[in-house]
């Protein structure tokens, strides 16, 4: 259902309807858009390079405001804004850089925190802008999610400065610096700082993102369960696997004891039959050792990954297990998850709407301690169902589950609203500027599956910085951006703003 999805939707953004096309943008934007792509494409990428080596993921065991990397980055920030002329305040968690004056404001809302990463995966550090590694691409956490875009935006408003437009609105760069872990401060500064009337997010895709799907979390813990096995039978006893919560799993892990050789040989079959899995098969003793790699992705977009915790799970499914912890474990993932998307095992759980697509489900976590062995499911939801109705379905296939099988510890359900921006006036000016720059005839606005901070601001939706129908890479351990598409939003960037603010 999910492809079939975003091939309509694709169809919609490429001009399948037919219609007139919006007007070009006016010659004061396109010049000023031409001149930041003729003037600072070095400048714009070294200044990304210096972004990215600021390690910004949230420490729970340094408190923000005594973080180096990020107060590091902040400073970055002012003194970049300062060298390029443009104004610079510090709210905290928030800063905000702008350029000219007015009661009239246009918000550009971008983040400088970023997820965490696995420095193992990465052919160089993923806190150096590799810009030799792969042609064409500048690889690094944050390139794309969400240093590039301030880095962009930045050198958009300098193009503008250096155009000496007399804009009749004020543009203001927002910057917060967790909202990949916390939304709070953002939502408490927003209480007293008045926002600007008209705002644009650079944290998603193009060609407008008028929707979001609401963020969900099933937890679970298998607690520990007494021997299940008979002495020499083959029986589970660890599975672990992914990252964080927002992405698609790259790596798994099981371990069997007793393993048999007809065994291993059914579950290197089932296997060697999935896609995009590559397995290693390791002897300690009676003991196999199993690991799984898949490819990470957004959650939000699980269809661009592989999920190694469903796929191994999946591969282990030759026989049923005893209900060792592990062994209910895998039971679990396989009955209610399997390796579908979309929730079609999970009970009644599964739904669809017609312009923000399905419901999806993602195991992304699951952690092995004294308490037992933790599972993390991440969902995106969309419009159609009552969060009290998605609740209730979850818990009783919960409930069901648990009557077969094992008792479950530390069940959380958790489920946001979706989101619908039903009126941003500035939805045509964002279109056209889009159809003009990359000749995209009767582009539409479109619905994604991540949640930005465009639902905290007033008249707000997102612009990019990712292309209709390529692969998101931000929280991947391959984030990237190439620079033909950093300099392709740079031109819009500067020209939208320009168009907004005149």
């Amino acid at each position: 259902m999910r492809h079939s999805f975003l091939i309509a939707s694709l169809l919609c953004c490429l001009g399948a309807a037919a219609g007139a096309a919006p007007p070009p943008p006016g010659d004061a934007a396109l010049r000023a858009a031409a001149h930041a792509a003729a003037t600072y494409r070095t400048e714009l990428i070294k200044s990304l390079g210096k972004m990215v080596s600021f390690n910004t993921v949230a420490d729970k065991a340094i408190p923000f405001e005594r973080n180096a990397q990020h107060l590091g980055f902040k400073q970055y920030l002012k003194d970049e804004a300062e060298r390029l002329g443009l104004d610079y305040t510090d709210h905290g968690y928030v800063m905000v850089i702008g350029l000219g004056s007015g009661s009239e404001r246009v918000g550009i809302i971008t983040h400088g925190d970023i997820q965490p990463v696995d420095p193992s995966k990465w052919k160089k550090s993923p806190f150096e802008l590799d810009k030799t590694s792969e042609a064409g691409r500048l690889i690094g956490r944050g390139a794309e999610d969400d240093k590039g875009p301030i880095a962009t935006a930045m050198y958009a408003m300098k193009a503008i400065k250096d155009s000496k437009l007399a804009l009749s609105k004020r543009l203001e760069l927002y910057v917060y610096m967790a909202e990949e872990s916390d939304w709070g401060p953002l939502t408490e500064f927003l209480k007293t700082h008045q926002a600007p009337q008209v705002n644009i997010t650079l944290d998603a895709e193009y060609p407008v993102v008028t929707a979001e799907k609401g963020y969900g979390t099933i937890s679970v813990t298998v607690p520990p369960q007494a021997p299940a096995a008979a002495p020499g039978t083959p029986s589970l006893s660890a599975f672990g696997g992914g990252f964080f919560g927002s992405q698609i799993p790259e790596d798994a892990n099981a371990t069997i004891d007793n393993a048999t050789p007809e065994l291993e040989a059914r579950i290197r079959q089932r296997a060697t039959a999935q896609g995009g899995m590559r397995y290693t098969f390791t002897r300690q003793g009676p003991q196999l050792l199993v690991k799984a790699q898949g490819l990470a992705a957004h959650s939000s977009k699980p269809e661009d990954g592989v999920n190694a915790i469903s796929m191994l799970a999946d591969a282990l499914s030759v026989q049923a297990w005893p209900n060792t912890t592990a062994g209910a474990m895998v039971h679990f993932l396989n009955d209610l998850i399997g390796t579908g998307m979309y929730g079609d095992k999970f009970g009644a759980m599964a739904y669809r709407d017609k312009f923000m697509g399905p419901l999806t489900v993602a195991p992304t976590v699951i952690k092995q301690g004294a308490a037992g062995i933790s599972l993390h499911v991440n969902l995106r939801r969309p419009q159609g169902k009552s969060t009290e109705q998605l609740t209730r379905e979850v818990n009783a296939a919960l409930a069901q589950w648990q009557a077969q099988r094992v008792a479950l510890a530390d069940v959380k359900v958790e489920i946001t609203e979706p989101w619908l921006q039903k009126s941003a006036p500035q939805v045509p000016t964002l279109l056209s500027v889009f159809s003009y720059y990359t000749g995209i005839k009767n582009p539409r606005p479109i619905s994604i599956g991540g949640g930005t901070n465009s639902r905290l601001f007033p008249n707000a939706v997102s612009f990019g910085p990712a292309m209709p129908g390529t692969v998101y890479s931000g929280h991947s351990e391959h984030e990237f951006i190439t620079v033909k598409q950093l300099m392709l939003n740079l031109q819009m960037y500067t020209a939208v703003m320009v168009e907004l603010a005149k």
